[in-house]
């Protein structure tokens, strides 16, 4: 029984074991159990075994596309002289890669990553880009760096709007002040008042770059380019602190002898705004903001040769992007290469020319006086230049820096002249104060010159601050009459102003609208003297009075050139000065005679000039020089930028394509042409000239007057310039067949044949060029270069090229041609004939005759071993100022293969200009040794030449 009981229990156990195992459930669990077992199994191999490199090595996976830049075209001139090419280089580059919770935070930690940057970047010798196109002036004051219809894009862009139109009226003036605020107000950047002005400004120029990235959160933005390698290893060994922060291999342009070429060539920069991306994308859809362009010159004009096209790679990046693994790739296409029609060493040897010839002028007008006053009957000719002017000029130009006297690292001489300064000024303010405060005050035209000086600044100032709303004042109101009639006194004036409304009260700290009129003039003393007292242009006019008042010596000025780096240490010439065995007077006249102070340091009548050479036959351009100039492999520096927009000198304004000044004399052919061709004088009439011209009112003279040139025919009349004979010519031209006066006639005449010319037109130069102007009044006038003609340097180089030739008038080029990056002749330019003119060979050899004999009677020419052709001219502006000086020839005269123009703004005389030439004609023919040409010391002053 017993057995039988245990056979049934062990039967039923059976039974339910094998239920439990035909059951689902037991497969569900078995199943469970596998695949519990072999994720044990794979997790302790994750884990465990292989842990370790997929921690270091899979972290984090992305897919990132990023654009590969291609390299930029290289600029040769037309022998294969290298002028511009790319090379690899270090920049240091931020990205906003980061993760914040909320804006402000992130606001925050890049701004204060960007000053720690910036603090290791500077210290170490390396500059700033910049794109932000606000500066700070010499008074610490904001202000924008571009004007017009560029201002109004980068006022848009910083807004965000797409077009100018869709910003309000107070969006578009608003001051660059204004606009900093905004950037950093919490609406932008956020960027708190712990930053002062100048580091705030560097990190907004940061952020504003950046926020061109903003739509590719992994676009990097350059914050300096070109680094040294002291940089590369401070920013290396700090990544970790450097949130989004990258060393990165980069491609830099650079410029050979950029001084002689940066106004052809340009320079490059990242595309300004949303405006210029859409003009680029016209041509090439793959451009964007942070791209590499031409800014201006060559490298903007022919930007799609240049530029390449950019390939790509698609990548793996782990989580600090790190590249894992390359999915595709496509390599870039280098830029073709570009040849210039320019001369490497001739365009170097004209710059140099004309330095040395506006040095020597300069020295030869120097005196050792204060200051010069002109007489009654003095001309232009007459003016001189005290030696207090030019001691004054460092410091206008702010080649001495008056911010350096009062650092701790000021010398002796820069911090007794700051304790000077600091005088003059409290007696200054003091006396202002004064006269602004005075029950009695003294009319203007009853205070001192100095003091009247000083108190059109301080309206200038509150002008220009916005305080004095000009736009509001009545012209037609009495006591602004009396003002600009200088009958009444600053006060009356502004006294008056605060009544009119025309006070922006809100700007000088008033706080309550209610105030009256005394407690607002009370604050608006307050804030001219703060304001001045800050002013560094005002400051500068403190400096003025005190060298004319002797309180600072020009001794001092001549110690300080050695104190701030401008001139090399020298012990001798230190302790000459020192001891007064050198004079400051001839210190300075020997340093400007050895080019160790610039005309263009200076800024004084004359700095600047232009020439331009061409070869008469194909119309090419092989020289095309502007001084001063710049050096364009600084450009990004922001505060070398700077500089530049404030130099008075004025350095980035071609003067060969953007200065145009009346043609004066040089002139004289078209109208000598003009006469003859329309039939008002033939070839053998003569002229006689009697110096005084009265067929017209006002009476013109010959420049020969009181005397006479007598009689002369078409050649005499060119060779000695006689005004009396193209006032004939003129006034002919101007009768209608009745014989009464037609202006309009004798104009269309004159602007006929200057058409004929090409004088109506641009050069055709591959540069933004001024638009000429052929006169549109007074005929008689006219006709010798006055009335309201203007053309450019450049513009009378494709004059004379053609009168040179005998009448084939070129689009002047800049361009030879085009290759790819191994040579293949891309495109091949030959400048186009814009037309011929036709005459009788008579004609031309009566104009050329007489170009000839000017040069015969030139004493810049003696000795010159090659006939040369030419016209001077002068052009008077004003009777305050210098004449232009000009001249235009060719040569060889009985071959001709290059002609010239020259011009010396504020020259003088045109034998300055003449004397240009002919040291051209000596160098590019090698008629005498290159020392003889570019001694690299002030070359003396044309002997002066009349008929002009």
């Amino acid at each position: 029984m017993k057995k039988e009981v245990q056979v049934n229990l062990f039967s039923d156990i059976k039974e339910i074991i094998m239920n439990i195992l035909k059951s689902r459930l037991f497969v569900l669990l078995v199943v469970f159990a596998v695949m519990f077992s072999v994720l044990v199994q794979r997790l302790f191999s994750l884990q465990i075994i292989q842990g370790e490199e997929y921690l270091e090595n899979f972290t984090l996976k992305i897919i990132k596309e990023r654009t590969i830049a291609s390299t930029r075209g290289n600029i040769y001139d037309r022998n294969g002289e290298l002028l511009a090419y790319s090379e690899l280089a270090y920049s240091v580059k931020i990205e906003d890669n980061g993760s914040y919770r909320t804006t402000k935070e992130k606001n925050q930690a890049i701004n204060g990553t960007i000053y720690e940057l910036i603090k290791i970047i500077e210290s170490n010798g390396d500059s700033l880009t910049s794109d932000l196109k606000i500066l700070i002036d010499e008074s610490g004051n904001y202000v924008y760096s571009v004007e017009g219809s560029k201002l109004l894009r980068f006022i848009a862009d910083v807004y965000g709007e797409k077009l100018v139109d869709d910003l309000s009226e107070e969006q578009k003036n608003v001051s660059a002040e204004n606009l900093i605020a905004y950037l950093r107000s919490d609406k932008r950047y956020d960027l708190s008042d712990e930053y002062a002005a100048v580091d705030a400004l560097k990190i907004l120029n940061i952020r504003y770059s950046m926020s061109a990235n903003s739509f590719k959160k992994y676009v990097a933005t350059t914050v300096a380019a070109d680094v040294s390698d002291s940089t590369v290893a401070v920013v290396m060994e700090n990544l970790d602190k450097l949130q989004g922060v990258s060393i990165a291999e980069d491609s830099v342009r650079k410029y050979v002898d950029s001084l002689y070429f940066s106004s052809i060539i340009g320079y490059t920069g990242k595309v300004d705004t949303e405006e210029d991306l859409k003009e680029l994308q016209k041509k090439d859809e793959d451009y964007v903001l942070t791209d590499v362009v031409g800014q201006i010159g060559i490298e903007k004009e022919l930007e799609t040769e240049l530029q390449g096209a950019k390939g790509y790679e698609k990548v793996y990046v782990d989580n600090v992007g790190r590249v894992i693994e390359t999915l595709e790739s496509k390599e870039p296409e280098a830029g073709n290469d570009v040849y210039l029609t320019i001369d490497k060493n001739l365009q170097a040897s004209v710059y140099k020319i004309l330095e040395q010839k506006l040095a020597g002028i300069l020295v030869s007008k120097i005196r050792n006086m204060k200051t010069y006053t002109p007489s009654e009957n003095s001309s232009s000719s007459d003016i001189v230049i005290p030696i207090d002017d030019v001691y004054f000029a460092l410091i206008n130009n702010s080649i001495i820096d008056i911010n350096a006297f009062s650092t701790d690292k000021a010398s002796s001489t820069e911090k007794a002249v700051y304790q000077k300064f600091l005088s003059k000024q409290s007696s200054v303010l003091t006396q202002l104060n004064w006269e602004l405060s005075s029950n009695k005050p003294a009319a203007y035209e009853s205070l001192d010159e100095e003091m009247q000086v000083y108190m059109s600044y301080a309206v200038s100032l509150l002008s220009n601050s916005g305080v004095l709303l000009t736009s509001k004042i009545d012209t037609s109101d009495d006591t602004y009459k009396a003002w600009k009639n200088e009958t009444i006194s600053l006060k009356e004036y502004l006294t008056h102003a605060i009544s009119m409304n025309w006070i922006d009260t809100s700007k000088i700290d008033i706080e309550s609208q209610y105030s009256d009129t005394n407690e607002i003039y009370g604050k608006l003393i307050t804030y001219i003297t703060d304001s001045l007292s800050k002013d560094s242009a005002f400051g500068k006019k403190l400096y003025k009075y005190m060298i004319k008042g002797n309180s600072l010596s020009g001794r001092e000025i001549c110690l300080m050139l050695f104190d701030q780096g401008v001139l090399e240490y020298n012990e001798s010439e230190i302790s000459g000065l020192n001891s007064g065995a050198t004079g400051a007077y001839n210190f300075m006249l020997d340093k400007i005679s050895n080019l160790k102070i610039t005309p263009a340091q200076l800024a004084l009548d004359p700095c600047s000039g232009s020439c331009v050479v061409t070869d008469t036959d194909t119309g090419e351009v092989l020289a095309m020089v502007s001084y001063p100039s710049y050096d364009n492999n600084r450009i990004t520096e922001s505060k070398y930028y700077a500089q530049l927009v404030f130099d008075l000198s004025k350095p980035m304004l071609n003067r060969a394509t953007q200065q145009n000044t009346a043609p004066g004399s040089t002139f004289k052919m078209v109208s000598a042409i003009a006469g003859v061709q329309e039939g008002v004088i033939s070839l053998n009439e003569t002229v006689q000239c009697k110096g005084l011209y009265d067929k017209i009112e006002p009476v013109a003279k010959c420049w020969i007057y009181p005397s006479a040139h007598g009689n002369l025919n078409i050649s005499g009349a060119i060779q000695h310039s006689c005004n009396y004979y193209f006032y004939e010519v003129g006034n002919r031209l101007s009768l209608s067949p009745n014989g009464t006066f037609d202006e309009k006639q004798g104009l269309e005449s004159l602007k006929k044949y200057a058409e004929m010319f090409g004088l109506g037109e641009k050069s055709g130069v591959e540069l933004p060029e001024t638009e000429p102007q052929i006169s549109s009044n007074d005929p008689v006038r006219s006709a010798i270069g006055q009335g309201t003609n203007n053309f450019t340097t450049v513009q009378l180089s494709k004059y004379v090229t053609a009168v040179a030739n005998s009448g084939t008038v070129f689009n002047l080029s800049l361009l030879d041609k085009v290759t790819d990056s191994k040579g293949t002749l891309i495109k091949d330019y030959t400048p186009e004939v814009s037309k011929t003119v036709e005459l009788p060979g008579a004609v031309w050899d009566a104009v050329h005759f007489g170009m000839r004999g000017v040069v015969e009677e030139s004493a810049a020419f003696e000795g010159v071993q090659i006939n040369v052709a030419g016209k001077t001219g002068t052009a008077q502006e004003s009777k305050k100022r210098a004449n232009h000086a000009l001249f235009v020839g060719y040569a060889p005269y009985e071959s001709p293969e290059i002609s010239m123009s020259v011009r010396i703004a504020n020259g003088y005389t045109s034998a300055n200009a003449a004397a240009v030439a002919s040291d051209v004609v000596k160098y590019y023919f090698n008629l005498a040794d290159e020392g003889e040409v570019i001694s690299g010391t002030a070359s003396q002053p044309g002997a002066d030449h009349a008929g002009d």
